[in-house]
């Protein structure tokens, strides 16, 4: 089991007032290769929970293991190497790579850092490799974020985040600011990433529509807590909490959309 999280709570601390707890408990595990999805409107907590697994905020309370060691416990070494093995891709793909670094250099700089025992004509090898598994064309490699589109610069991202060679991918929002046809190709990359490198995923976003796509299992977060679990299918098909069912029900059947259209165009007898 990669992740074994148990009462999980995350607060926003500020001088002089009492802290907001912006994750109040929540509790899930993540295995190899998983894909699991965690929905909610803004302000549910889904992003906090995602940088405090990447370690960019602290958990305040709970129980989170990796791999079977409370991450609390981790030394420096093996802090740094949680890092490695639990990448975030961001949904601001373009402000989170250098804007004075080339694709290249981006790319370059992340191997010779993590894999210092490469040498140049490995790295460029390897650089060549993440590029075509991110679905970037060469041509890219001497550009800057500036240069590129959305889609390119989220495919970036992916390819810096795949040079260390991750178990889990935590992705937060990372299709929300590109149009449907870049959102398809993003998510594709998605499933073979796990599929071809057996790469776990945690996907946050309010898209329902995007998870039941992509992951096996969802979770439905709300003001901070988890309010069902499960199997995407019965998450989906037979919500149990208020709160999922009304935040389903907002997503569009296509579907059933697609029949009642058929049937009303159906020559009467």
């Amino acid at each position: 089991m990669l992740f074994e999280v148990e009462d999980a709570k995350v607060a926003y601390r500020a001088p002089g007032r009492p802290p907001f707890m912006a994750v109040r408990g929540v509790s899930f595990t993540l295995g190899e290769g998983e894909t699991l999805g965690i929905v909610g409107e803004s302000g549910s907590g889904k992003s906090t929970l995602a940088k405090a697994l990447t370690l960019l905020m602290p958990f305040a309370g709970g129980s989170v293991k990796f791999r079977g060691r409370e991450i609390s416990a981790f030394t420096r070494a093996e802090r740094a190497a949680y890092r490695r093995q639990v990448q975030m891709v961001f949904q601001d793909a373009a402000g989170s790579l250098n804007p004075r670094m080339s694709i290249r250099a981006a790319l370059d700089e992340t191997l010779r850092v993590h894999h210092p025992e490469m040498d140049r004509a490995r790295r460029g090898a390897r650089i060549a490799e993440l590029l075509d598994r991110a679905g970037l064309a060469s041509a890219v490699l001497d550009q800057y974020p500036r240069e590129l589109s959305g889609g390119q610069c989220q495919r970036a991202s992916f390819a810096r985040a795949l040079a260390v060679e991750p178990s889990v991918l935590v992705a937060d929002e990372p299709v929300s600011a590109l149009d449907v046809s870049v959102q398809a190709r993003i998510l594709n990359l998605l499933r073979d990433l796990r599929r071809n490198l057996g790469i776990a995923v945690i996907l946050v976003a309010h898209d329902l529509a995007v998870v039941r796509n992509v992951c096996d299992r969802v979770a439905v977060m709300h003001r901070g807590v988890f309010e069902e679990s499960g199997p995407a299918a019965d998450v989906f098909d037979s919500p149990r909490s208020d709160y999922a069912k009304s935040l389903l029900a907002a997503v569009p059947d296509v579907k059933r959309a697609l029949a009642a259209r058929a049937a009303a165009q159906a020559p009467t007898a």
